[in-house]
Order: structure tokens, then C-alpha cells, then sequence
């Protein structure tokens, strides 16, 4: 290339290099300013830190006596709710064995009916009055099963929780040890609470 063309051919490249957009620069991020509600909070606690400081107010002390009521706080709250817990339980047991006191007092009367029933009679007069035991102790019955008192039943295992031991006999061949051999007195519940144990003969 010649001089002459060397230089013709250099304004064409400045005037190329000058229509080329220049990247744009990225925008500074600004920096965040602390808003006028973290200024005043700001300003407030240092305040206060040198208000505390010019008194010559204990703070370890404030501190100390502020966790010692928040502790005592707790334990009363604590105590309360327990307190709660236990009027709601009794209130439950109260409605749940209602009647019990009643339930027991029948009882005996129970077992007077049965043992009226277990009496041999052979007269006419004495049949029709034990017809009508039996209807008396049919009702009193059921209705102690409707609200909720049943009989405990007595299995071949002694159960210390459900019966009490009155006698004890030797264990043989047909009764092992710890067996319940016989029933000497029905025992009730209500509903799961053990009214009055069965009296038993044991095995032993």
C-alpha cells in the first residue's frame, strides 16, 4: 500500500471506530440509608445507655432481680396451670363415678337377694315369694349394670387388684398355686374402679 493510500484509508478507520456505540456503564448501586424509624431507635438506645451510665444504676443487679421474677413467674404459672389440671380431673372422676357411694350401699342388699334365691323351697307360698325376689333382684340388677356397675369376674389366676384373699387352702392336682379355688362373695366395679373385691379362697 502506498503512502497516499495509507493515508486515505486512516480517517475511514477513525470515522468506523467512532460510529461503534460504546458499552454502557452499569449504574452504581446506591447506598442504603438507615431509615428514620432505625435513626430515632438508634439515637434512643444511646440515650438511654447514657442515662443509665450517668445514674450509676446497677444494670447487672436489674438484670438479676428482673430473672429472679421472671423465674418466679414461671413456677406461679406453672403451679396454676397444674392446680387446673387437677380441678378438671376430679371434676371428670366426680361425673364419671357418680353414684358410687349409692352403688356400694346396694350391695349388700344384692347380696341378701341372692342368697334368698339360693334357699330351697318346696311349698306354693314360698315359690310365689321367691318368684318375687327374683323379680326384685332381677331389676335392682340391671339397673346397677346401667350405670355402670358390673361384677368382677373371677378367672383361675389370682389377681391381688380385683379380688382379696379370705382363705387359703393346699394346692393339688386340680387347683395349682395361686389359683382361685372358690368365691366365698361376689366383688363389683364401676365402670374401672374396683367398688369391692371379690373375698376368694386361694391355692397356696
Amino acid at each position: 500500500m502506498t503512502e497516499k493510500q495509507t493515508k486515505k484509508a486512516q480517517p475511514a478507520k477513525q470515522a468506523a471506530a467512532k460510529a461503534e456505540p460504546k458499552p454502557e456503564a452499569k449504574p452504581k448501586a446506591a447506598k442504603q440509608q438507615p431509615s428514620l424509624r432505625d435513626e430515632i431507635e438508634a439515637e434512643m438506645k444511646d440515650d438511654l445507655e447514657e442515662e443509665v451510665s450517668d445514674s450509676g444504676v446497677d444494670v447487672e443487679a436489674l438484670k438479676k432481680d428482673r430473672d429472679e421474677l421472671e423465674d418466679k413467674y414461671l413456677r406461679a404459672a406453672a403451679e396454676i396451670n397444674n392446680m387446673n389440671k387437677r380441678f378438671n380431673k376430679e371434676r371428670e372422676d366426680m361425673a364419671k363415678y357418680d353414684g358410687q357411694k349409692l352403688a356400694t350401699a346396694v350391695l349388700p342388699v344384692l347380696d341378701n337377694l341372692e342368697r334368698a334365691l339360693a334357699t330351697e323351697v318346696t311349698d306354693d307360698a314360698a315359690q310365689s315369694l321367691k318368684k318375687g325376689v327374683e323379680m326384685v333382684y332381677s331389676h335392682l340388677d340391671n339397673a346397677l349394670k346401667e350405670n355402670g356397675v358390673t361384677e368382677i369376674t373371677v378367672t383361675g389366676k389370682f389377681d391381688p387388684n380385683l379380688q382379696q384373699a379370705v382363705q387359703t387352702v393346699p394346692a393339688d392336682k386340680d387347683h395349682a398355686k395361686d389359683t382361685v379355688v372358690q368365691v366365698l362373695q361376689k366383688g363389683y366395679k364401676l365402670k374401672d374402679r374396683v367398688l369391692r373385691p371379690a373375698m376368694v379362697v386361694v391355692a397356696n
